[in-house]
């Protein structure tokens, strides 16, 4: 996960050196996730055919050679754009295939709780991304934060040809996409992928914006001796994310997934609107605020994530768990990039701007409770 953040993390740096505009900016953070999109429904879909295990491992090395890829020859919008379009075929491949790992291993009532700490971990990954990339990037080099990223998937490699045990098992292989039918007939199965495409489409629009915002806001009050990183207060936010995630689910499991979820999106989109618009504040208090709105944003992401689970039919868990990552990452992919044309649609007034940008977050997520309760009555999860 170490490269996940790292164009993120060093964005400012490369509008300036490769004089992106902020669509451009916004292309690439998102087609990351357009190439998660792309390969997700094949990989995850391999997965009721053949071991998880074996997809994460090569997946891994897809994530290493994409990380040195960008490092080796990145010079512009075009070579960042196809670097990191490969990088999330890497994500496609280790996301899932390792959480339909990890189920598959432990059954029972721990299941649920398993589900939400791997779910948690992925906000890890990123804080250190977020903290390794700027550190390493602003001491050494962008290119180095890169070379960084690579070696760490190489580790992940590693770790987990160690410690998962391999399984056979599965129907035969069969070379095509799954079979989605099942599924989508499912009301309460699409609920819960709309509600994760706009919960991604917040949660990584603001991943790939909050650097620059919080340069924004340092530099609009420069002189005033402020201490904040921008790195360091995204590393910060992504890691409230962890316990935010796990506390969700737990408040799911004792009022209703449909409620709780409903209430932390609800709490989530009031909060995007005023944190957009919090620009004028000192830089500690908009850092402060941005830290309690990422507690809103990750509340909901275990909690869907278990949902989807419980939902979905057992024979064909692997499909719907594939629908569910695509539905959610189309949402990671336009986020980043809406959220940037709203930047440069409202050049003329930063401020301005950037306030009506956390607004298009705040009125995706917003969808999100809307989705649930259309298919309310059709399922008690």
């Amino acid at each position: 996960m170490i490269g996940v953040a790292a164009f993120a993390a060093l964005l400012p740096e490369f509008r300036a050196q490769w004089q992106l505009s902020n669509t451009e900016a916004g292309w690439i953070s998102g087609v990351f996730f357009a190439g998660y999109v792309a390969a997700v429904p094949f990989l995850v879909g391999l997965t009721d055919h053949l071991d998880a295990r074996r997809i994460y491992l090569v997946s891994c090395a897809i994530t290493a050679a994409a990380s040195f890829l960008f490092a080796a020859f990145a010079a512009g919008f075009w070579s960042a754009l196809f670097a990191r379009a490969v990088a999330g075929v890497g994500l496609a491949g280790t996301y899932m295939p390792g959480l339909k790992a990890l189920s598959e291993r432990i059954e029972g009532a721990h299941q649920s709780r398993a589900v939400a700490f791997y779910t948690s971990s992925f906000g890890l990954g990123i804080a250190l991304s977020f903290l390794l990339s700027g550190e390493v990037g602003t001491r050494i080099g962008w290119r180095a934060a890169f070379v960084l990223a690579g070696l760490c998937a190489v580790a992940a490699l590693l770790i987990a040809h160690t410690v998962l045990e391999p399984r056979g098992g599965g129907r035969p292989f069969v070379l095509r996409l799954p079979d989605f039918r099942p599924v989508v007939k499912r009301p309460e199965v699409l609920g819960y992928c709309t509600a994760y495409a706009v919960h991604n489409w917040e949660l990584f629009a603001l991943r790939s914006w909050v650097v620059a915002f919080l340069g924004f806001v340092v530099e609009r009050h420069a002189g005033s001796g402020s201490p904040v990183s921008p790195t360091i207060v995204a590393t910060v936010m992504t890691l409230v994310g962890m316990p935010a995630s796990v506390l969700g689910n737990e408040l799911a499991l004792r009022i209703g997934r449909r409620r709780a979820v409903t209430w932390v999106m609800s709490i989530s989109a009031a909060a995007a609107a005023v944190v957009g618009f919090s620009s004028f504040l000192p830089p500690m208090a908009v850092a402060v605020l941005l830290c309690a709105y990422a507690i809103a944003v990750n509340g909901d992401s275990a909690a869907l994530t278990a949902g989807l689970l419980q939902v979905a039919p057992s024979q064909h868990r692997g499909a719907a768990m594939a629908l569910y990552s695509s539905c959610g990452f189309v949402g990671a992919f336009l986020g980043p990039l809406v959220f940037g044309m709203a930047l440069d649609l409202g050049a003329p007034k930063p401020a301005l701007a950037w306030g009506l940008a956390f607004v298009s977050l705040g009125a995706a997520v917003a969808l999100g409770p809307v989705a649930l309760a259309l298919t309310a009555r059709r399922s008690p999860c």
